[in-house]
C-alpha cells in the first residue's frame, strides 16, 4: 500500500491550510481594474472591487506559476511561491533574460494567462489565486 501524497502536518499548519482554503467574498476576487504593464516590463496591478490593490512584478509572477508542473516542482524542492529556481553552480554561468510575458491573454472572466519569454505558458492565474498570493504589506504577513 502506498502512502504517497500523504503528509503529516502540525496543528498550526492545518489551521493555516484551512484558512487559505476558506472562500473569499466575490468582491475580493473580482477585479475592478487590471493593468498589465507589458510594454514597460514591470508587472501587473489589480484594483479589486472591495477596494484592495495588489501588485506583482513579472519575475515574481513567473516563479509563482500555478500550473501543475510548477506546483509539483515547488513541492518537491521546497521552493517558495514567487522565488526563482536556484541557478546551477559552475565556472560558466549562462545569461538568463529576466522573465517577461510575450503574450497576455484573458481566460474568460476568471483569469489571465501569460506566455513567458522562456517558452512556459501552461499557468492560468485565476483572480482568486492572484488575490490569495497578494504581496502587499497587509496580505503578505498573514500567510
Amino acid at each position: 500500500m502506498s502512502h504517497e501524497g500523504i503528509s503529516i502536518i502540525s496543528e498550526e499548519q492545518a489551521r493555516r491550510l484551512r484558512a487559505s482554503e476558506a472562500p473569499l467574498p466575490p468582491e475580493a476576487v473580482t477585479p475592478a481594474k487590471v493593468r498589465v504593464m507589458k510594454t514597460e516590463g514591470t508587472g501587473v496591478a489589480i484594483d479589486w472591487k472591495d477596494g484592495h490593490r495588489s501588485e506583482w512584478n513579472f519575475a515574481w509572477l513567473r516563479w509563482a506559476c500555478p500550473c501543475a508542473t510548477c506546483n509539483e516542482e515547488r513541492q518537491h524542492t521546497g521552493r517558495a511561491i514567487g522565488l526563482p529556481k536556484p541557478k546551477p553552480g559552475g565556472p560558466l554561468v549562462l545569461y538568463e533574460a529576466p522573465p517577461r510575458p510575450v503574450e497576455v491573454t484573458p481566460v474568460g472572466k476568471y483569469a489571465i494567462k501569460f506566455k513567458w519569454n522562456d517558452g512556459h505558458e501552461s499557468g492560468i492565474y485565476s483572480w482568486e489565486y492572484l488575490r490569495r498570493v497578494c504581496q502587499c504589506r497587509v496580505c503578505k504577513p498573514t500567510r
